[in-house]
């Protein structure tokens, strides 16, 4: 690869990457991403020791670590752009000389973990519980942008990329239930909430695709992108699920700040 631009690979006077305002060396080999910034805190509150700490638009990062293993925490706000933005620039910092902007002759991997809040979709994903995701499907049109062979599957006359979890991080957790997970690229419409305006399409609509044998189980809004630019870039990467809502029955959990402290301690525990 050719020497990127500076309008390519965008650096702050301090030298730090343009929307993640971090340096390389605070690019961990473990990272926990979150959507939600304040959400941050309550993943480091666990680690023993704090690193360091770093906060820039909604991207909010605090490196540290639990007994010998390094571990980061970082807020990427919501949807699959923003992941776009998080993935990239993580690859940029530890893949790139960034004084000359070209990549490193030895291409580095970090593992991601992504700890969100997710609705359920299919009864066989009970509200309250925790999931991860097997497989997600793109409803958002990230990958239209990159060159890919993922698997696809049709619905109407799109095709949707499905792209797997990392099968090493699958094994760590095999205790809990698996799911085929939609990603949406908005809250609203394209999560087929019912609010002022009229929809082209109804969650029993989707209902009708399958994958492996699998029917969707839940749906939320950066999964597929962590995948498929994780495959892309060479990460391994897998999406934890607290399930919050039942969108069949229309319920809200009334426990949701319980079930995802359960999330973080679980996860945590099986990471380090």
């Amino acid at each position: 690869m050719k020497e990127l631009t500076k309008s390519d690979l965008i650096l702050n006077n301090d030298g730090t990457i343009y929307h993640l305002g971090l340096h390389t060396d605070q690019i961990y080999p473990t990272i926990i991403t979150v959507g939600d910034p304040s959400r941050v805190k309550e993943v480091s509150k666990y680690f023993d020791s704090i690193d360091y700490t770093s906060d820039n638009r909604e991207f909010r990062a605090v490196g540290g670590r639990i007994e010998n293993n390094q571990i980061m925490v970082l807020s990427t706000g919501i949807g699959t752009d923003n992941i776009d933005i998080v993935l990239n620039e993580i690859s940029l910092l530890i893949n790139f000389n960034l004084t000359n902007r070209t990549p490193l002759t030895e291409q580095k991997s970090v593992r991601l973990i992504r700890l969100g809040t997710s609705g359920s979709i299919n009864p066989s994903i009970p509200m309250d519980t925790i999931v991860y995701s097997k497989n997600a499907i793109s409803l958002d049109n990230l990958f239209t942008y990159y060159d890919h062979k993922f698997d696809l599957v049709k619905f109407n006359d799109m095709k949707l990329p499905v792209i797997p979890c990392s099968t090493s991080l699958e094994k760590l957790f095999q205790s809990y239930k698996s799911s085929l997970t939609l990603t949406a690229c908005g809250f609203y419409g394209p999560q087929f909430r019912s609010s002022q305006l009229s929809q082209k399409y109804r969650l029993s609509d989707f209902e009708t695709i399958r994958f492996n044998g699998d029917t969707p189980g839940n749906i939320e809004m950066e999964t597929s992108g962590i995948y498929g630019l994780s495959k892309l870039l060479g990460f391994e990467a897998i999406s934890i699920n607290a399930i919050l809502a039942d969108r069949k029955t229309g319920n809200f959990s009334k426990k949701s700040q319980l079930m995802i402290k359960k999330m973080i301690e679980e996860s945590l525990e099986i990471l380090c």
